[in-house]
C-alpha cells in the first residue's frame, strides 16, 4: 500500500511538472546521447503505444454520450484541428523557405490530432473538459484516415508519403491503446483497485513521453552537432510561430463560432497543443532514413508543446483571478 501511495505522489508530481521534467530529460540526454539509444523502432512505438492505453483508461461511456450531445461543438471543433494547424505548417515551410527534411516534420506535426496533455491544461485553466475530451478522442479517432491524407496532400510534392503504411501505424499506436483503455475501464472500472491504477497513469505517461523525447534526441543528436545551434533556433522559430498560431487562431475560432469563455479556452488548446509523439514516431518510421533530420521538428514540438500549453493554462488562470476575462 505503501508502494502504491508513493506511485501516485511521485505521478502527482510529475503531471504537475512536466514541462521542468521534459526539459530536464532533453538537456541530460544531449549530453549523454546513450541513455535513450533504446528507444528506438519498435519500442518507441509500444512505448507510444502506453500513452495511448493510459488515455484511453480515461475514457468512460459517459465521455461518448458527451460526444453525442455535442455533435456541432465537436464537429466544429474537429474541423479547426485539420485544418488550422495543417495551413499554418505549410504556410511556414514557404515562409521560412524550409529543406525537405524540416519541411516534413512540420507538417507532420501539423497533421497529427491533438496531443494527449491538452485534456490537463483545459482542467487546470477552467475550460470545457467535456469539450476537450470530445475533440481529442474525435481527432484521435479520425487521424488514421486524415493525417495521411493530409501529409500527402501537404508534401506530396517534395517527399513520397507512405499514406497506406502511416494509416497502419496509426491505427496500431493510437486506435487499438485507446480501445483496449477504454475497454479496461468499462469492465474493472467499478472495481476498488482500478481507480488507484488510474490515478497513476498521468505520471506513467508523462515518463513515456519523456523516454520518446530522449530517444529522439539521441537518434539526431549526431546531426545536431554536426549542423550547430543555427539548426535548432531555426527549427524553434519555426515550431514556436506553428505552435503560437495554433493557439490564437484557435481562439478566434471559438470566438467566430459564439462559443462561451471556456469553450474558447479548450478549443485555443486543442488546436494548438498536437500530439507531437505521434509524429515523432511517424518521421521515425517512415522519413529517418532518407530524411533524418525530419525528427527534429517532432522533437522539439513534444518538448515546447508542453511547455507552452502549461502556459497558456497558466496565463488564462492569471486573467481569471485578475477578474477580467479575454473574451468581451
Amino acid at each position: 500500500m505503501k508502494i502504491l501511495e508513493s506511485m501516485q505522489k511521485a505521478s502527482k508530481i510529475l503531471a504537475t511538472y512536466t514541462s521542468p521534467f521534459i526539459i530536464a530529460i532533453a538537456i541530460l540526454t544531449f549530453f549523454f546521447p546513450s541513455l535513450f539509444a533504446w528507444v528506438s523502432g519498435y519500442r518507441q512505438t509500444a512505448i507510444l503505444g502506453l500513452i495511448m492505453l493510459s488515455m484511453g483508461m480515461t475514457l468512460t461511456t459517459q465521455d461518448f454520450k458527451i460526444l453525442a450531445s455535442r455533435p456541432t461543438d465537436i464537429l466544429i471543433g474537429t474541423v479547426a484541428q485539420y485544418t488550422i494547424m495543417p495551413c499554418i505548417a505549410w504556410s511556414l515551410c514557404k515562409i521560412f523557405h524550409l529543406d525537405e527534411a524540416l519541411a516534413i516534420g512540420i507538417i507532420l506535426v501539423g497533421c497529427c490530432p491533438g496531443g494527449v496533455s491538452s485534456n490537463i491544461m483545459s482542467y487546470l485553466c477552467k475550460g470545457d473538459v467535456a469539450f476537450s475530451i470530445g475533440m481529442t478522442t474525435v481527432s484521435t479517432i479520425l487521424a488514421p484516415f486524415v493525417t495521411p491524407l493530409l501529409v500527402l496532400l501537404l508534401a506530396n510534392k517534395t517527399v513520397n508519403v507512405d499514406a497506406v503504411g502511416m494509416f497502419l501505424n496509426i491505427l496500431i499506436v493510437t486506435i487499438i491503446p485507446i480501445l483496449n483503455g477504454f475497454l479496461l475501464n468499462y469492465k474493472f472500472g467499478s472495481s476498488k483497485s482500478f481507480p488507484s491504477i488510474q490515478s497513476i497513469m498521468p505520471g506513467f505517461g508523462v515518463i513515456c513521453l519523456a523516454c520518446i523525447v530522449g530517444g529522439v534526441i539521441s537518434s539526431v543528436h549526431g546531426y545536431l552537432v554536426d549542423n550547430g545551434i543555427m539548426l535548432f533556433l531555426w527549427t524553434f522559430c519555426v515550431v514556436f510561430c506553428h505552435n503560437s498560431l495554433g493557439y490564437v487562431i484557435g481562439y478566434m475560432a471559438g470566438q467566430l463560432f459564439h462559443f462561451g469563455k471556456a469553450q474558447n479556452r479548450t478549443i485555443s488548446i486543442e488546436v494548438g497543443m498536437q500530439n507531437a509523439g505521434l509524429a515523432t514516431n511517424l518521421s521515425t518510421n517512415f522519413f529517418m532514413a532518407t530524411l533524418p533530420l525530419a525528427v527534429v521538428p517532432c522533437a522539439i514540438s513534444c518538448v515546447w508543446h508542453s511547455i507552452s500549453g502549461t502556459l497558456l493554462a497558466a496565463f488564462f488562470m492569471w486573467r481569471e483571478k485578475r477578474g477580467s476575462s479575454p473574451v468581451k
